[in-house]
């Protein structure tokens, strides 16, 4: 009976830890159901470094699985994808946007906008082409990157989420 009891604590306690992520969640992106596949990770990972875990190999699992969590925010921040912004600044300056109007109008009479950018220490229009063409470049490299990363993060996940249990 005692069992019982415990046993209904724990699936209270449970949905009270679930329900913020559940209260802001939606249907129509995969990312919410992202955050509850991680937020159970890293509860599994508790479990697997607590003095509750019965597995001889537990501490290694919840190192594995901490290191799974930490890929998942690299990825889904897209940290990789980004950094060749930081890496443009670095060696061309702030980069400055601006909007500018066109011409043409829609047909309800808004003008339309075009967004332009221009780095601090583009001496010229010839220059700013220039950087334009390194920017593409680096994009294209942190984009593969990022696509690798996401790679990495599932492999490493099929290989080992199978051992992920006490």
């Amino acid at each position: 009976m005692m069992y019982w009891f415990k046993r209904k604590y724990r699936q209270i306690q449970r949905v009270i830890d679930f329900l913020p992520l559940i209260w802001k969640g939606y249907d129509f992106d995969y990312s919410y159901s992202l955050d509850l596949f991680k937020k159970q990770l890293e509860r599994t990972a508790n479990f697997l470094d607590s003095d509750k875990s019965f597995s001889m190999d537990a501490k290694n699992r919840a190192s594995r699985i901490r290191t799974a969590i930490r890929l998942m925010d690299k990825v889904y921040n897209e940290e990789y994808a980004h950094e060749y912004m930081d890496t443009i600044e670095e060696l061309y300056g702030e980069t400055v946007y601006d909007f500018i109007e066109v011409k043409s109008y829609k047909p309800n009479g808004e003008p339309l906008y075009r967004m332009t950018h221009k780095n601090k220490l583009a001496v010229d229009d010839e220059h700013q082409k220039e950087i334009d063409e390194v920017r593409h470049q680096m994009f294209l490299l942190s984009k593969a990157k990022q696509e690798r990363a996401h790679k990495l993060l599932w492999n490493f996940i099929e290989h080992n989420i199978q051992h992920w249990w006490d």
